[in-house]
């Protein structure tokens, strides 16, 4: 595997684990989240990283099979470009599973 696609695979798993991180003394509540602007931030950020480096991935190597990759990169795009139109609740259901 090449080294640019190792390092991106890690992005995902570091912003992955720094999301759950931001949970680990705290129920996971979505009234909690929802007041909390800078976890908002937070994780609205770690997500577009995600989806940042999973979109250089399927560039990188297309035959890569990653589920619901396309999702990702599409999540990333909306928090990115459509900033006002994301809600909490779409964030929050992305954290939860």
């Amino acid at each position: 595997m090449d080294n640019n696609i190792k390092t991106w695979l890690f992005d995902i798993l570091s912003s992955i684990n720094e999301i759950e991180s931001y949970f680990v003394n705290q129920s996971m509540q979505f009234q909690n989240y929802q007041k909390d602007l800078r976890t908002k931030r937070a994780v609205e950020r770690n997500i577009e990283i995600i989806g940042e480096a999973m979109n250089r991935i399927l560039k990188e190597n297309s035959e890569i099979q990653i589920s619901d990759s396309r999702k990702i990169v599409a999540v990333r795009n909306r928090i990115i470009h459509g900033y006002d139109s994301v809600s909490d609740e779409v964030i929050w259901g992305i954290v939860i599973k």
